[in-house]
């Protein structure tokens, strides 16, 4: 049993080593649709003015949910391009690793527009208009960072390091609170912005120029 336990870990080692190229190139198109996805809803939610606990919350978890979606099917034409079955053992690691943070931020989120989104109390709206406008989208920022950080211990070591930046940024980003000229609801879409548009944009360009380099070379 352990033998066979052992041998399974080590070919799934290898076929990680052997699609490292692979999962790549997939990274790059799911990067620059995550952050332009991150970029327009940013733009879009505070255009609409989207900026009550409740409605933020949803708002964003629906395009998590759309994000998540799209990878997927990116995911997905890039196996069916390379002949990979899509849900293969080295699939099944990195979802593994990057579904429990991702899982806790959902659950939390949900508590807070439950607890606190549909109160009629004004001290528990300041406090909820609080939570969900300055702390949950650092604890997204931070908990994304975690599971980058898991998926990274699959995937090329440039997810590692991006996981790193989003975790510390978040965590040093908690000390200071709103900047001064802020207002609650501008910080907050501009975190997300930032994080989920800015961020992925800037790392997907990086993977597909050096992915085209390396191919002219």
């Amino acid at each position: 049993m352990d033998t066979n336990w052992a041998e399974e870990n080590l070919q799934t080692i290898r076929t990680l080593m052997e699609r490292s190229a692979i999962y790549r190139r997939a990274l790059a198109p799911i990067m620059i649709f995550n952050g332009t996805l991150g970029t327009i809803c940013a733009v879009v939610g505070r255009a609409l003015n989207i900026n009550s606990p409740r409605g933020f919350i949803c708002y964003w978890n629906s395009v998590a949910f759309v994000a998540l979606a799209g990878s997927f099917l990116l995911v997905r034409r890039q196996a069916l391009k390379d002949a990979e079955p899509i849900w293969s053992p080295p699939t099944r690691r990195v979802t593994q690793a990057f579904l429990p943070p991702l899982i806790a931020g959902f659950m939390i989120s949900v508590v807070i527009a439950l607890r606190l989104g549909s109160t009629q109390e004004i001290e528990l709206q300041d406090l909820g208009r609080t939570i969900s406008m300055l702390w949950l989208p650092l604890g997204w920022v931070v908990l994304y960072g975690c599971a980058l950080h898991a998926a990274g211990f699959f995937m090329p070591r440039g997810v590692k390091l991006i996981g790193w930046a989003f975790v510390l940024a978040g965590i040093v980003l908690f000390e200071f609170g709103v900047p001064t000229g802020f207002s609650r609801i501008d910080y907050a879409y501009t975190i997300m912005g930032f994080f989920f548009g800015a961020l992925h944009l800037a790392y997907g360009a990086y993977l597909y120029l050096t992915e085209k380099r390396k191919n002219a070379a």
